[in-house]
């Protein structure tokens, strides 16, 4: 029998934890005989007297357990749950939700199949199909919500996981202990957002399960709406390897675009050739920088001989890059002519800038990102 433990964070809840503590339970009757269902409540030393009303429950509910900690936001106290728990309970899978009744428990079973069926990280999705955010949510609620998660989504190029911050989830153990080492030190909402990342880092298989979100009826949500938002963005913006490729990419653009201007006006190398030779360059840099920073978590390994093989695949593979810049500054040049252009009669650009900008924004940056993670840094 394979053991399950829902954690449930809880600081002021004494309105809604004993009504979800009893519709877990009652969901634990109705699962498959091969699944042990507890609950672990950690308690961030409520006021309200949570905590209390856990204990005086855990006569009723033998596999309640209640869990005290000092108030240090919602990863601390996921954190804590999650090490006390694999500690006694030794669970194969560990639950994440709220307690505030925005979860539904009736969907427990529905997260079980989906571990059953190979997954890893079971997320419980307000935008997949069959999903919902409640209707009475104002129309600046619903924008922030969806385009904050879609900003998300693009940011780590995974847009077909449709949900990174909500917070109900099954996880199989063996992720947690894996990637606590590298959560543990968030302490806010973003801790969400990190244990997803690291789990898709560390080859997680990651489903979906549609669900209904509710607005809680009782008590007051603890989140920083402007806190929450600073820390997601900056989360995404150090740790997403796509904006890495991105930054790597313009440092490259702007070497690439130096030399070929020194090719051209100072050493009269044919704009062609120039533009040929100015790319190898900046390919070789982002080489380099996207190996031991953008994708250093699947950076190339097994010693110099493996590194100069990948090295002189990735020159192979990256020629394509070099051909499209090429063909692409021969096709400009033959039908928009080599000439000036005169930008709202203010500044004067040469056109093989203006088609270079082109060529390597939607052309050499898309065709690269997609053989960079095809080929060269490959999931491990």
């Amino acid at each position: 029998m394979r053991r399950a433990v829902v954690i449930l964070p809880t600081y002021n809840e004494a309105a809604n934890i004993q009504p979800l503590i009893e519709r877990i339970f009652q969901v634990a009757q109705t699962i498959n005989a091969r699944w042990e269902l507890h609950v672990a409540v950690v308690d961030s030393d409520s006021p309200d007297k949570t905590g209390q009303i856990v204990k005086d429950l855990i006569s009723q509910y033998p596999k309640l357990h209640l869990i005290t900690t000092k108030k240090e936001g919602l990863g601390k106290a996921y954190t804590t749950g999650f090490k006390t728990v694999m500690e006694t309970l030794q669970p194969y899978v560990l639950f994440e939700m709220d307690a505030d009744l925005s979860h539904d428990p009736q969907k427990i079973p529905a997260f079980l199949q989906e571990i059953e069926k190979g997954a890893d990280f079971v997320i419980g999705s307000r935008y997949r199909r069959g999903g919902s955010i409640p209707k009475d949510w104002g129309i600046d609620r619903k924008i922030f919500s969806i385009s904050a998660n879609l900003i998300i989504r693009l940011g780590f190029m995974k847009p077909h996981i449709t949900e990174w911050t909500n917070g109900y989830r099954a996880i199989k153990t063996w992720i947690i202990k894996k990637v606590l080492p590298q959560i543990q030190n968030y302490s806010g909402y973003v801790f969400q957002v990190a244990l997803l990342d690291n789990a898709i880092k560390s080859l997680a298989v990651i489903r979906e399960v549609p669900i209904h979100f509710v607005d809680r009826k009782n008590g007051v949500s603890k989140i920083n709406s402007f806190q929450y938002i600073v820390q997601t963005f900056f989360y995404v913006f150090t740790h997403s390897p796509f904006i890495k490729y991105v930054i790597v990419g313009f440092i490259g653009f702007v070497i690439d675009f130096l030399f070929a201007y020194l090719f051209i006006h100072f050493l009269h190398i044919a704009k062609v050739l120039a533009n040929t030779f100015s790319a190898e360059i900046a390919i070789i840099f982002n080489f380099l920088m996207n190996n031991f920073w953008s994708f250093k978590h699947k950076k190339i390994v097994g010693g110099m001989f493996a590194y100069l093989k990948k090295f002189i695949f990735f020159n192979v593979v990256t020629s394509g890059s070099i051909i499209i810049q090429a063909v692409g500054m021969a096709v400009s040049l033959a039908l928009f002519g080599d000439r000036v252009y005169n930008l709202l009669n203010i500044i004067s650009i040469q056109g093989w800038i203006i088609y270079k900008v082109f060529i390597i924004a939607f052309l050499i940056i898309p065709y690269s990102y997609f053989m960079y993670n095809k080929m060269i840094w490959k999931e491990k």
